[in-house]
C-alpha cells in the first residue's frame, strides 16, 4: 500500500497526518477549522484516500499557519507516497459541480509544482476557513507534493465553490495517481523531484 505518515512541529503548529493513497476513502480529521475539516474528509471520501489528522496551532492569531502547514504536511505525505511513480497515470483533470458552483482540477504529477489558481470568493469566510487560504493551501500542498496543477472554480456560493474544487482535487489525485502502466510515465525515464 502506497502510503505515508508524517509528524511535524514548529513553534506555531503541530501536525500528525497519515495518509494513504490505496485506501478507502475513510478520514479522521481534527485541524481545529471546521470547515477545513469538512473539505478535506470529502477530498479523502471523493480521491478513496485513508487520510487522518491531528492539527491544533496559533488560530489566536487567524487560520494562515495552521491552514498553511496542513498544506505543506499533506503535500509531502503525498510525494512519499507515490514514490518513484512508477506505473502512473500521472495526468488527470476533473470537473465537479455542486450546485450552481462548478470546479474544474487538472494535475500533473510531474515533481515538478506550479499552481494556477482562478476562483473568485464573494466573502472573507467559509465558516471557520479565510477564503483567501483556499488558493495558499493548494500553493502550499503543490509546492511540497510536486504536483502542476490548474484550479479554476465560478459560483454563487462560496461553500459550494470551496468544497466542489477540494472534490475535485480528489478525484483527479486518485485518476492521476492510479496503475495503470509497468514505466515510470516520462520520456526521461525519471519524474523531477522524485
Amino acid at each position: 500500500m502506497r502510503k505515508a505518515s508524517i509528524n511535524r512541529r514548529t513553534r506555531e503548529t503541530a501536525i500528525d497526518l497519515t495518509f494513504a493513497i490505496d485506501g478507502t476513502g475513510v478520514s479522521d480529521i481534527n485541524t481545529d477549522v471546521a470547515f477545513l475539516d469538512h473539505v478535506l474528509e470529502s477530498f479523502a471520501r471523493h480521491g478513496l484516500f485513508d487520510l487522518a489528522i491531528t492539527a491544533s496551532g496559533d488560530l489566536e492569531l487567524g487560520d494562515h499557519h495552521l491552514v498553511e502547514d496542513i498544506g505543506i504536511v499533506l503535500g509531502q505525505a503525498i510525494s512519499q507516497s507515490l514514490g518513484d511513480c512508477t506505473g502512473i497515470a500521472r495526468f488527470a483533470d476533473v470537473r465537479v459541480p455542486m450546485d450552481e458552483a462548478m470546479a474544474s482540477v487538472a494535475i500533473d504529477l510531474s515533481g515538478r509544482s506550479y499552481l494556477v489558481f482562478d476562483a473568485d470568493f464573494s466573502s472573507d469566510l467559509v465558516g471557520d476557513l479565510a477564503t483567501q487560504m483556499v488558493s495558499h493551501f493548494f500553493h502550499s500542498l503543490c509546492a511540497n507534493a510536486g504536483i502542476n496543477a490548474h484550479i479554476s472554480a465560478y459560483g454563487a456560493n462560496d461553500h459550494h465553490i470551496v468544497e466542489a474544487i477540494f472534490k475535485a482535487f480528489g478525484i483527479a489525485l486518485f485518476r492521476s495517481a492510479a496503475i495503470e502502466r509497468s514505466d515510470i510515465p516520462s520520456t526521461k525515464g525519471v519524474l523531477t523531484g522524485q
